[in-house]
């Protein structure tokens, strides 16, 4: 283990921001299978904080909220063209199935579902907020770098 990783089960915890958050909670776990873990309500409806557990992974939620610092430097998908510096990805045991949720709930394929070259099945898409994820069965603790 890395010099400074704490012995956890998940040691980088992707963190987002939502518009609507308490909608983006109730998307992601019916459209990509998340679950809730917990969720701390704020003022106005909003999300101060939640956790939702994907198997051993887990990612960090809030509603936004520009007042701050943390505020300046960060931005929504939509307010920069859709563009992105970074993406979750999530390990699945059975591609079709989330691709076949992810659809039905409305996401916005932008790579459709494929054999990868590099092994296992994927696609990408973007939630209703326009945060991009991919989604697939290739696992890289399981492959040797090469």
């Amino acid at each position: 283990m890395a010099q400074f990783a704490k012995d956890c089960r998940s040691t980088v915890i992707p963190a987002m921001r939502y518009r609507d958050c308490v909608a983006a909670i109730e998307w992601l776990c019916t459209a990509l299978g998340f679950e809730k873990q917990a969720v701390y309500m704020g003022d106005g409806n909003t999300v101060m904080h939640a956790q939702l557990t994907f198997g051993n992974g887990m990612i960090m939620l809030g509603s936004v909220q520009n007042a701050g610092e943390y505020g300046n430097h960060i931005v929504q998908p939509d307010e920069i063209g859709k563009k992105e510096t970074q993406h979750a990805c999530l390990i699945v045991s059975d591609a079709d199935a989330i691709y076949a949720t992810a659809k039905a709930a409305g996401a916005e394929i932008v790579g459709e579902l494929k054999e990868m070259d590099y092994g296992g099945k994927a696609f990408s898409c973007r939630d209703p907020e326009g945060h991009l994820w991919s989604i697939g069965t290739y696992d890289p603790w399981e492959t040797p770098a090469g």
